[in-house]
């Protein structure tokens, strides 16, 4: 199984094999610690808990839990393994940067930028409302319902917090794998600010 936990460094661009400018996003991916095997004869299903960035100090449960990983780590993530996977790591095994390479397609996770609260021309995009003939609505969200059923459905698009959400970007490219500095380089955006916290996934 390919993954990583890894953190956003920020975004570059390189000169690509065919001459073009590609944008890139720079993920640190210090090596992860398996600190978790769950099987389906235990739990019910089939994951591996990883681990990453060294942490000086742990609490007594978390002592407790990495105590056969030896290692202390300040993130843990758990990655679902698809049934039939051959490939399955032991508690205490390092993953680096290198079990990727170029032209690997990757799923990645991320939480976006908080952007407060928002209203629905920013939210969701909405049109703005004439500032003509006696126009005076222009950043009012219009009707939000009508006579019957007397309510407002569920999932209305309205004003509310945005941003600050999971997001998972499918099927990106890996253009840059350096497994000594512990740097992968993706193609295009990631959701999150700088050194924000990226899960990575090979696909199949």
């Amino acid at each position: 199984m390919k993954a990583l936990v890894t953190r956003k460094l920020g975004m570059s661009s390189i000169i690509s094999d065919n001459g073009a400018v590609e944008a890139v996003t720079y993920l640190v991916a210090a090596p992860n610690t398996v600190t978790q095997v769950k099987t389906i004869e235990k739990d019910g299903y089939l994951s591996v808990q990883l681990g990453a960035f060294e942490k000086k100090k742990l609490s007594k449960p978390e002592t407790g839990h990495l105590k056969n990983a030896e290692k202390l780590v300040s993130v843990l993530r758990e990655f679902k393994i698809p049934e039939g996977e051959d490939n399955i790591e032991t508690t205490g095994q390092q993953v680096s940067a290198g079990s990727f390479a170029v032209g690997d397609l990757i799923d990645a996770v991320g939480t976006s930028k908080g952007k407060g609260f928002a209203g629905t021309i920013k939210r969701h995009n909405f049109h703005r409302g004439r500032k003509t003939h006696g126009g005076r609505s222009y950043r009012r969200p219009g009707s939000i319902g009508s006579m019957y059923p007397q309510k407002v459905f569920k999932g209305k698009k309205m004003s509310g917090q945005m941003g600050a959400e999971r997001v998972t970007v499918k099927n990106l490219k890996i253009s840059v794998v350096d497994d000594e500095k512990g740097l992968i380089g993706v193609a295009g955006a990631i959701p999150g600010p700088k050194r924000s916290i990226v899960l990575i996934k090979g696909v199949k």
